[in-house]
């Protein structure tokens, strides 16, 4: 069967389940009908599953999680998967509203929806379903890879420098993943827990990074390459590292290594392994999404990029070439599955699904609910300590603004006295839900980084637009090797106006402090708070306990916009 007839027939498929989910599981969730093997349903094919999970930012529990509304797209990238939302993206997948499936992928009823189907995600839930893909398909045909960004993201990894986490993949048989966040912790902690090409780390899981040399004479840090043979197929592994991380995250934490996308490079790789047998080549990328299809669109001979740091999530693979280009999301909410039937030395049929892992519906792993408890177990009285309320839903993930954000930009304009703010347009962090209470651990969730301090100083308006524009070129210049960062940066007590498709330096206008309605002028001085800079002598408090004692003052917060972006797209 050919692809394009098979793509049909699974949307096809996919809208009939998902219709009869809206009407009978949609509602059965709450009572409890919805259940494990429905999730996991599927007919295997070929010789080889591989599985995937991406971004998991160490969330060992269960948490809430909304998808974007807003997921920008710009250049060759706009109005294509992932950059459609809400509705849209329900339209075009053919998935009905209020299912399970639309819970899982869309924004749209989050806050409705999230009461009946309940959290996502947890390493024992995790665990769970690949030992139950494992179980079917047998450990000789199965594979399953992590595309990085894993040690980072809650209390318990900042304060165990990522070792609950190396653990946890332990436990769960990941056989090889790639890094971002991973180099926070510095050269010398990365090499302690992954090796280098010299010497081998502690973790039993490969870490492979082939875009990643030494500064003075470009020689490999790491491993490049991983090779398997499962299913009696033999598999190549390439790992490609965040290329921007000396840009988007500090430098000085890595100065002897030198990161990129390295195209030329991946190329004579791809043609190398192919040439010594390799029949199914996989990219285990950190790249982000628009990257990956770019670079499927200039590299051949790669079967399947498995892609991962901007937390897309999408319930078929996009095609580009006879490439499958996966996209797992983040979290732990959702886990890959890639069956594929490989002949003659190339991938010729395949079928997926990208499972959500509902915390209710999928049983506890033992195993690994053991290992949780034991690593959580010295924090749990801390983290579960009430520092607030919440009376509005609070997200983080949109290009241009995060109800999450918004209350961590309150924070810092009252705790810093400061006359407007910055605060970086991370992906990562879990949701919270109208009522909840708002505990230490929701705080680490979203601010847990080696580089916390909150700054307070002095900035020129000419400056804070120039910073301005400078994260805007990061996100929306037209092509994507040159798209360096995450969501656009978030700003409290100021207004401006953001040309989407202006030309690099001309995004920017309209700049408004919102405490006097007074335009921003270009040689004038304010008082700037933020946090997460990237310089190595940045002074102030950490982040975790400005936010904290603005819930402790405030007990109840809604998540008021604190800033306006006006923002404008050419036709």
């Amino acid at each position: 069967m050919n692809r394009s007839r098979r793509a049909f027939l699974e949307v096809a498929l996919t809208a009939a389940l998902a219709a009869a989910w809206s009407g009978r599981a949609g509602r059965a969730v709450a009572q409890q009908r919805l259940r494990q093997e429905d999730l996991l349903g599927f007919e295997p094919l070929g010789q080889v599953s591989i599985l995937h999970v991406a971004d998991l930012h160490a969330q060992l529990e269960p948490i809430y999680l909304r998808e974007p509304a807003v997921n920008l797209g710009v250049g060759g990238a706009r109005g294509l998967p992932p950059h459609i939302t809400g509705e849209e993206l329900l339209r075009t997948f053919a998935i009905p509203p209020r299912s399970h499936l639309a819970y899982a992928l869309a924004s749209s009823d989050f806050a409705e929806l999230a009461l009946a189907y309940g959290r996502v995600g947890g390493a024992d839930r995790l665990a769970t379903v690949i030992k139950a893909i494992r179980d079917e398909r047998g450990a000789g045909r199965t594979l399953l890879l992590d595309g990085g960004d894993a040690l980072q993201g809650s209390y318990t990894a900042l304060a165990s420098k990522g070792a609950d986490m190396v653990e946890v993949m332990g436990a769960l048989g990941i056989e090889a993943t790639t890094g971002h966040w991973e180099f926070t912790l510095g050269t010398e902690r990365v090499a302690e827990i992954y090796g280098t090409r010299q010497r081998p780390g502690a973790s039993k899981v490969a870490f492979l990074a082939g875009n990643v040399v030494e500064r003075d004479f470009e020689e490999p840090v790491f491993h490049a390459v991983r090779r398997f043979e499962k299913g009696g197929i033999p598999i190549a592994v390439i790992g490609q590292a965040f290329p921007y991380t000396p840009i988007a995250n500090p430098a000085w934490m890595i100065p002897e290594w030198s990161f990129g996308i390295r195209e030329e490079a991946l190329r004579r790789e791809v043609n190398a392994l192919r040439q010594a047998g390799a029949e199914l080549v996989i990219l285990l990328s950190h790249n982000g999404f628009d990257v990956d299809r770019k670079l499927a669109s200039r590299v051949d001979g790669i079967d399947v990029i498995l892609t991962a740091h901007t937390h897309d999530a999408l319930p078929r693979p996009v095609t580009v070439g006879r490439t499958l280009l996966i996209a797992s999301g983040s979290h732990g909410k959702f886990v890959s599955r890639l069956d594929l039937e490989v002949r003659n030395g190339r991938v010729s049929d395949y079928r997926y699904s990208l499972i959500p892992v509902l915390a209710d519906v999928i049983a506890p792993d033992r195993e690994l609910s053991a290992i949780v408890r034991r690593i959580r177990a010295p924090h749990a009285s801390m983290l579960a300590t009430e520092l607030g309320r919440t009376r509005s839903l609070l997200y983080r993930r949109d290009t241009f603004r995060g109800t999450l954000d918004d209350v961590i930009c309150a924070a810092m304009l009252e705790e810093r006295d400061a006359e407007l703010c910055f605060s970086p347009g991370f992906r990562w962090g879990a949701s919270l839900l109208a009522g909840a209470p708002i505990t230490w651990e929701d705080i680490y969730n979203a601010t847990a980084i080696t580089y916390p301090a909150c700054y307070r100083r002095t900035m020129s308006g000419a400056t804070i637009k120039a910073v301005l524009e400078d994260v805007a070129d990061n996100l929306l210049y037209p092509d994507p090797y040159y798209q360096q960062g995450g969501d656009m940066v978030r700003t409290g007590g100021l207004a401006f106006t953001i040309d989407v498709d202006a030309p690099s330096g001309r995004r920017i206008s309209e700049l408004v402090l919102l405490r006097t309605g007074k335009a921003i002028e270009a040689e004038r001085d304010y008082v700037v708070a933020g946090w997460a800079s990237i310089e190595q002598a940045t002074e102030g408090p950490p982040i975790w306990e400005v936010v904290a004692a603005h819930l402790r003052r405030k007990q109840v917060v809604e998540a008021a916009p604190v800033s306006r972006v006006n923002v404008r797209r050419g036709s």
